[in-house]
């Protein structure tokens, strides 16, 4: 029986154990900055909801903040830090052509139309809109 590990056995364990946490490293770098990025786009996300009010379909190529948007929808905002937030929240909004989608001509279905907003800022988004017109 050997009393321990010899010098050799002990630098090859050691460089074993330093390439796997290399490797561990770099695999956390890369979804560090993912997970920066998905957590950025969700808070975005919520803030997006503030532009997507019924009246948002009139505002093609206009950029728009979030404190008149909610004013239009008559929510009144009394408090000034509140303002201050809102009116800072900026979003170049689009709206392209609606979409009509039809059934097949041999089935039958619902007919709808389909509205695309289109909000551009360091993150930007698409949402779709869908009114069913006949069923």
């Amino acid at each position: 029986m050997r009393p321990a590990f010899t010098l050799i056995e002990i630098l090859v364990s050691v460089l074993i154990l330093s390439g796997a946490i290399v490797f561990v490293l770099k695999v956390h770098s890369q979804n560090h900055e993912q997970i920066v990025y998905v957590t950025e786009r969700n808070l975005h996300a919520l803030e997006d909801s503030l532009f997507l009010g019924k009246e948002v379909l009139r505002y093609h190529k206009s950029e728009k903040n979030a404190y008149d948007l909610l004013q239009n929808s008559g929510l009144k905002v009394d408090k000034f830090e509140s303002r201050k937030i809102l009116k800072a929240l900026k979003r170049q909004i689009t709206i392209p052509e609606p979409i009509t989608l039809l059934p097949a001509e041999e089935t039958q279905g619902p007919a709808a139309t389909v509205d695309q907003i289109l909000i551009k800022d360091t993150y930007s988004s698409r949402y779709y809109r869908f009114k069913i017109q006949t069923f």
